[in-house]
């Protein structure tokens, strides 16, 4: 199975060098790499082309105009684009464990959706990596890390909880997920009439729920350390549309992938 990885970035191309950094050292290389880049400057592009001479797969970089907060377009963009049929979505501030995408491409499965997990890593350890340059994981005693369970990889355990299937909209990721594309346009992809920041996954998630996709969880493997930056704060009127899809049952949003297909 051939699966194209994204990566959804804006303006943070140190961190979207660690990432790529990241992807290179894979046991399993994805297929192609396509960076869903939400307006960047040159800055981001000059990074791109750095590992596009270095890797051994394809790096597309989608980009479009900076006009406030559209990632749901970006990532529809970015899909649109990918050339195989397996998609896994990360963050532009999400450093992979070497064996990532090993991990997704094990337990992919049609009409399911995975969702990943993150180890969250403490400002004053994300200082520290960007001053040296390099990535190193933290001690599991150590403080420089919440979510520490997740940086256990235990592939036997997460086997047995990817039996465990749900519909449960809590806790939904955009930043650590995977699926088949074809599940992806079924739904019409994510909504481009969220054009604030948050809620656009779980709101994606709640389409593919709607049309009978389950979601597995997957835990003690596919391990990604998420960068410390500041939390932004989503917008109510996501949280209405979010509500919409749940008590209407919509299955389909009607601005989405299908423009760029």
């Amino acid at each position: 199975m051939n699966c194209s990885l994204i990566i959804c970035t804006y303006n943070w191309h140190e961190a979207l060098a660690l990432v790529l950094s990241s992807i290179a050292s894979q046991s399993i290389l994805p297929d192609e790499v396509i960076v869903a880049d939400d307006g960047s400057d040159e800055s981001t592009a000059k990074v791109i082309m750095k590992y596009t001479e270095i890797m051994p797969i394809p790096i597309v970089h989608s980009w479009q105009e900076d006009i406030e907060c559209r990632i749901p377009r970006s990532r529809n963009r970015a899909i649109a684009k990918a050339k195989f049929e397996y998609i896994i979505m990360i963050d532009g501030d999400t450093v992979l464990h070497k064996d990532f995408v090993k991990d997704h491409k094990r337990v992919a499965k049609k009409e399911f959706y995975t969702q990943g997990s993150r180890v969250l890593l403490q400002s004053e350890f994300t200082k520290n990596i960007f001053k040296e340059d390099i990535f190193k994981a933290p001690y599991f005693f150590s403080s420089d890390a919440k979510n520490k369970l997740n940086m256990l990889r235990i592939p036997i355990i997460s086997k047995i909880v990817s039996y465990f299937k749900s519909q449960n909209i809590n806790r939904i990721r955009g930043c650590n997920f995977s699926i088949f594309k074809d599940d992806i346009i079924k739904v019409n992809g994510f909504d481009e009439e969220i054009t604030f920041w948050g809620r656009e996954d779980s709101e994606f998630v709640q389409r593919l729920f709607n049309i009978g996709i389950n979601k597995q969880q997957l835990k003690f493997s596919g391990i990604q350390y998420h960068l410390h930056h500041k939390e932004r704060t989503h917008k109510l009127e996501n949280d209405a549309i979010l509500s919409n899809t749940i008590k209407n049952n919509i299955l389909r949003c009607n601005i989405g992938i299908d423009r760029y297909l």
